[in-house]
């Protein structure tokens, strides 16, 4: 299947029986969508979840696409924030369990040098940073956590963003700003680290 191929074309085939279509938009689409999810939902494994029942959904036609409503790309989005809220109690529990693996685990691996100009006080810095990051954006109440990434790590537009989560553009600003804010607070010990 070509990459020129649109999206609307390949859903056709694709509800003709054409797998090869399927695997093109699988393709194509998985990778965002796989980033949000794991993202929004602080688990790898509730991030597979989440996507692949997106997909299933699509190929089943139990999440029918509208192409009059918008691209396929953001149907998905919304569809996976969708799954992503049936989730949350269980992403929740299963993500802090997870943060407590992953110490235990890195405790007793080598560590994996990121670059070989940075010393040993930077990388800690840097990999403590990342992970207090990706635990602030766990954290946040998952209204603001869908509108950040969607806004900062999807690139979207407000207007595709309040289309996905199903608000107007001045509430995805709203809640862009104070999921900012939170982050702002919860980093700010970072902030002095680096001055």
């Amino acid at each position: 299947m070509s990459d020129l191929t649109s999206d609307i074309e390949l859903i056709r085939q694709m509800r003709n029986g054409d797998q090869a279509a399927f695997a093109t938009l699988y393709r194509r689409h998985h990778p965002a969508l796989y980033r949000y999810a794991v993202l929004r939902c602080g688990s790898a494994a509730a991030a597979a979840d989440v996507v692949q029942d997106a997909f299933m959904g699509l190929i089943s036609g139990q999440f029918h696409y509208d192409a009059l409503k918008g691209n396929l790309l953001s149907f998905l989005f919304g569809v996976s924030r969708n799954l992503a809220m049936k989730f949350d109690a269980i992403s929740r529990h299963r993500f802090m369990n997870s943060v407590e693996d992953d110490a235990n685990d890195e405790a007793h691996e080598p560590v994996e040098l990121a670059s070989e100009e940075l010393n040993p006080l930077d990388r800690l810095l840097h990999n403590q940073m990342a992970e207090e990051l990706r635990i602030a954006i766990a954290n946040l109440a998952p209204h603001y956590r869908d509108v950040l990434i969607l806004y900062e790590l999807q690139e979207l537009s407000y207007l595709d963003i309040a289309d996905i989560c199903q608000i107007n553009v001045g509430t995805v600003k709203s809640r862009l700003s104070r999921a900012r804010l939170a982050l702002a607070e919860r980093l700010q010990v970072y902030r002095s680290v680096a001055a």
